[in-house]
């Protein structure tokens, strides 16, 4: 049961990393390789609501990996590669005199991940401790206003809880995302309902809460607030599904969806994943 609940809480659609109380066992190794796309949109949250001046596409390949250092204590490993585009952009400063949209694409890494969780409690219930950084790896376009991460580290404490019922499982977790440079930090808090179709399919469902501190004063240029790529103050309400497939012991692929029921300075549009896992 540990190793099902494990992986299903590795199956990163919406979330940027793993937010589990479950650990690997010592020496064992699972990795993920999965792709994430936020499609052709133009709508951010706002107050009010507002438009980019281009129809954007954000893609994410990304490679997560999580290492048992003991039964206990995990290491944990995320590396997105961002794809971006923008298609039709036309900036509204300038005054062409016609049809001047121009397209651009951006391929770069994001904010690279590095982090552990420690399990301290056992007993039906799982209390774990999670403490990760993200480093300031990511690119920024200054002609585009294209933006791959955030230009900044983050810091991120989380407290995750869970328990096994049967076939159905329950986490949930509460932290913070503490960012450098000016940014401001996020309270964040979310939950996850998983329940076992079949002996080899697993479906799940989730909500995730982000909501800026408003503590950070960074001045962005106007083409990255323009494009709204990781620009300050970001926050959302997010729901989503997701599932997985156990081809074998071993192998699986995922699949997820989330969307927002509020937000500031993020897309108007759902987010879709596929992903396929690998244990050792």
């Amino acid at each position: 049961m540990k190793n099902s609940f494990t992986i299903l809480a590795l199956c990163i659609g919406f979330f940027a990393s793993a937010q589990s109380p479950w650990t690997q066992e010592k020496g064992s190794f699972y990795t993920q390789l999965s792709f994430t796309t936020i499609a052709s949109y133009t709508d951010i949250f706002g107050d009010p609501d507002y438009r980019t001046f281009g129809d954007i596409t954000d893609n994410t390949i990304q490679l997560y990996g999580e290492y048992g250092l003991t039964n206990q204590t995990s290491l944990i490993v995320n590396l997105p590669l961002k794809v971006i585009s923008i298609n039709n952009f036309e900036d509204p400063r300038i005054d062409c005199g016609g049809d001047c949209s121009q397209d651009f694409r951006e391929t770069a890494l994001g904010n690279l991940e590095i982090g552990i969780k420690h399990n301290f409690y056992n007993n039906n219930w799982l209390f774990t401790g999670q403490f990760s950084v993200e480093a300031n790896t990511s690119t920024y376009n200054s002609i585009s206003g294209i933006r791959t991460g955030y230009d900044a580290y983050t810091f991120t404490p989380l407290f995750l809880a869970g328990r096994s019922f049967n076939k159905t499982y329950l986490q949930a977790f509460i932290g913070a995302n503490i960012r450098t440079n000016a940014y401001s930090s996020n309270f964040k808090v979310g939950g996850e309902l998983g329940y076992k179709v079949t002996n080899r399919i697993w479906f799940a469902g989730f909500v995730d809460i982000v909501k800026s501190l408003e503590n950070g004063d960074i001045i962005l240029p106007i083409e990255n607030t323009l494009t709204a790529l990781y620009v300050n103050d970001q926050d959302y309400g997010a729901f989503g599904l997701k599932a997985i497939g156990e081809i074998t012991n071993k192998i699986g692929a995922t699949a997820s969806f989330g969307g927002a029921f509020f937000g500031n300075n993020v897309a108007q549009q759902i987010a879709l994943n596929i992903g396929v896992y690998h244990k050792f």
